[in-house]
């Protein structure tokens, strides 16, 4: 497992966000006919008239900007203010009009049951040690938070260490990441409440559970790594914010401190910090011997990095640059004493594996371990002395074993296509965890023996459905440009392809983030009813390595969109579906990419459903940790950026008086990544510009943020309202619910 810290892009992320779709609303003559178990105890009516569609009345001032000459009006820049009265008012006032509709649905109720049912399956974590205790997290279905275990044999009965679930009423605190000491007996874990980025530190005595008095606040995009004498551990924070700008202010001079157990945070070290570099951040790792603090450096949204170190057998010892000057992505994976390995693209688009000598840490001394193979090096981890590769191939894994000298040894036999995670562990262990899945194989345990090479499944989850009655294929898409884009299409074997099925087409597509086959019991639901689900991998993502990543960004954006308009027209040529059938969706900068698609093109989807999504390109970088994506979009205040910018922002080109498919814009009003504001403005702007009778709406989940930590009771609702909204819109007329 690669253990040094990276920006808050590695986190983006996209998995567990809410969103919900809206389609167009259906005449009665449209009414779906529902079939399945429940089909009798309910009925499908569609007497909601959007034509006589009451919006809230949201008022628009004269607010204006100058941008390089070109002045861009802002009429709704009051909404960025998520703590004024005025803003409360709007939000309770839209959700009333959002949830007053969703209530009166017909199927949300049985889709809310079906959902409930599914979801209500024993889930694992995977295991790992330290000390003499195996850790993993257990939820038994429906649990709101997974629950933290402890054990000293896998084989016995394990006791629970942490339970988030009682630190909450909601759910809505929870178990953010947790670090065992290296002797197992202490553990500093972090809270997350209501979906806020910022973390709160506390420290358990795991022998006893008796937690202890340590209390660390402010840290945000930090794990905790702790010294080798179990003294105390290493983390990164910001500077308190001003009162009110909590979930708003912008967070600049991260600072990397060493905190000691049984002392204040007031007391703490502070190991690096970098007054003249303010957008400068700092992940600390401790290496597996205790000898060297790792301090990864990174600076916004670009993967470029650096690597410095500090001896810690040294009292005095500097933190030493061992690689700067940005020019590369850098992840350390291990050392052998003063031989580090470094996970690397530099002169190597899909990754390669260095070895740096510190008594010859020039370049020009580097030698390659692993070479730069045909597709992109995922992740590695240094485990049982070997070197454990997961390779991503057309968004699939395959997994290899190499030697410490870079000498292959053998192919991991995996249990079938999809994506796997894991293999991390000491370089003394015997055995590895790793997980699989796909999108019809709920997520699997495997312990896998480094010795032999052999896996052993270790906890399979028993979902109610049968995966046989479902299939994925890869089908490739020609897009607009002629590149070739790969897109994953799921629905139930069988399925006609006759131009009406219902569909949603989701994406990403950016921060180098790959989307790989994965298991969904709310997407399960969506497949029973009928529906197909297609993810497309597009240019901006890591599924092809660094090239695949740029083609992506700035200046090429564009690409982005134009991949995702062709895997649309792709699903309708090839019958999959039509235009009143087909949903796209995405989440974070998968929502900003539904939101430029829409805009784009208005006549090609049934319905958009845009989460959390970055929508105002011109002020992102204005909040929170927003100015780190400027490696990846360009700035407003660069003349030139500006240009590309303005040509897609999706709030900027939402044309009065257009008819724009039925649209659910989601958001959360703790989310601190990207703001709600972002949401707040598009909904306003939206509604403005709207002509037609499809319901253009704005729901905002209370206590939650960017999507992590959500709890299952909010996660069930948000599907649910979601699938509702599709039933109501979209033109198929028969919805199965239940199996």
């Amino acid at each position: 497992m690669i253990t040094s810290q990276k920006p808050p892009y590695r986190t983006i992320l996209i998995g567990g966000v809410l969103s919900l779709l809206l389609l167009p609303s259906l005449t009665k003559a449209e009414r779906p006919i529902i079939a399945g178990p429940i089909a009798n105890s309910i009925s499908a009516s569609r007497n909601q008239k959007m034509s006589a569609f009451q919006y809230p009345n949201t008022r628009r001032d004269d607010t204006e900007d100058n941008y390089h000459g070109t002045k861009i009006a802002d009429p709704y820049r009051w909404l960025e203010d998520t703590e004024s009265e005025e803003t409360a008012g709007w939000v309770k006032d839209q959700n009333k009009v959002t949830f007053d509709y969703l209530r009166n649905i017909s199927t949300r109720q049985p889709i809310v049951d079906r959902l409930t049912s599914l979801w209500n399956y024993e889930r694992f974590g995977r295991p790992f040690k330290r000390g003499e205790s195996y850790f993993y997290s257990h939820n038994n279905g429906l649990q709101n938070q997974s629950v933290l275990y402890v054990t000293n044999s896998l084989e016995s009965e394990a006791r629970v260490l942490l339970d988030p679930n009682q630190w909450s009423k909601e759910g809505t605190k929870a178990l953010s990441s947790y670090s065992p000491s290296p002797n197992g007996k202490l553990m500093a874990y972090s809270i997350s409440s209501a979906g806020s980025d910022w973390r709160e530190w506390h420290v358990l005595n795991v022998e006893t559970g008796e937690k202890l008095e340590d209390h660390i606040q402010w840290s945000k995009f930090s794990s905790a790594s702790w010294a080798n004498d179990n003294s105390g551990f290493f983390y990164s924070r910001y500077d308190e914010p001003k009162e009110g700008k909590e979930f708003s202010g912008t967070n600049y001079f991260q600072k990397l401190y060493f905190h000691k157990i049984g002392t204040s945070q007031s007391e703490d070290q502070l190991i690096y910090q970098r007054g003249d570099q303010k957008e400068w951040g700092f992940g600390g790792y401790v290496t597996e011997d205790g000898n060297y603090l790792i301090i990864s450096v990174w600076k916004g949204s670009d993967r470029k990095n650096q690597i410095f170190y500090k001896d810690l057998t040294k009292a005095d010892a500097k933190v030493v640059e061992l690689i700067s000057g940005f020019d590369a992505d850098y992840d350390f994976i291990g050392n052998d004493g003063s031989q580090f390995w470094i996970l690397t693209d530099l002169d190597a688009p899909q990754k390669r594996v260095v070895q740096i000598d510190l008594n010859k840490p020039s370049r020009e001394h580097w030698k390659t371990l692993i070479a730069e193979a045909e597709h992109r090096l995922e992740s590695i981890s240094n485990t049982g002395g070997q070197f454990i590769v997961q390779y991503l191939q057309d968004a699939q894994n395959r997994v290899y074993v190499f030697a410490e000298d870079g000498d292959p040894i053998r192919e991991v036999k995996l249990p079938g296509v999809g994506s796997t995670s894991g293999f991390g562990g000491k370089r003394a262990e015997t055995e590895t965890f790793y997980s699989f899945t796909n999108y019809v194989t709920p997520t699997r345990i495997y312990r896998y023996n480094i010795e032999t090479g052999e896996s052993e499944l270790y906890k399979e989850p028993d979902v109610a459905f049968d995966p046989e009655n479902y299939e994925t294929k890869q089908v490739f898409v020609t897009s607009k440009d002629g590149t070739t884009v790969p897109m994953f299409v799921t629905s139930k074997k069988g399925l006609k392809r006759n131009g009406k099925n219902p569909t949603i087409l989701y994406g990403y597509g950016g921060f180098d983030i790959s989307l790989t086959p994965g298991f969904s019991v709310a997407n399960l639901v969506w497949l029973e009813m009928g529906g197909v689900y297609a993810v497309a991998n597009l240019r901006g993502g890591g599924e092809y390595g660094l090239r695949w990543h740029e083609a992506g960004m700035r200046d090429n954006k564009q690409n982005v969109f134009d991949d995702f308009i062709s895997c649309a027209e792709w699903l309708l040529k090839e019958k999959y579906t039509n235009t009143p059938n087909l949903a796209i969706r995405g989440g974070s900068n998968g929502g900003l990419l539904v939101g430029a698609c829409m805009t784009q093109r208005p006549d090609l989807y049934g319905a958009a459903i845009p989460a959390v999504g970055v929508m105002d390109m011109l002020r992102y970088h204005k909040f929170t940790i927003g100015w780190a994506w400027v490696g990846e979009y360009g700035s407003s205040d660069d003349g030139h950026q500006f240009n590309t910018l303005i040509k897609y922002s999706p709030l900027h080109n939402l044309r009065p008086g257009t008819n724009y498919p039925p649209t659910m814009v989601t958001t959360a009003d703790h989310d601190d990544r990207v703001v709600p504001g972002h949401s707040f403005k598009f909904a306003a702007q939206l509604q403005h510009c709207h002509r037609g009778k499809n319901p253009v709406l704005i729901r905002i989940e209370e206590s939650a943020g960017h999507g992590a930590g959500t709890p299952t009771s909010k996660r069930i609702d948000a599907a649910a309202d979601v699938f509702a909204f599709l039933t109501e819109v979209l033109k198929n007329k028969r919805w199965t619910i239940g199996d």
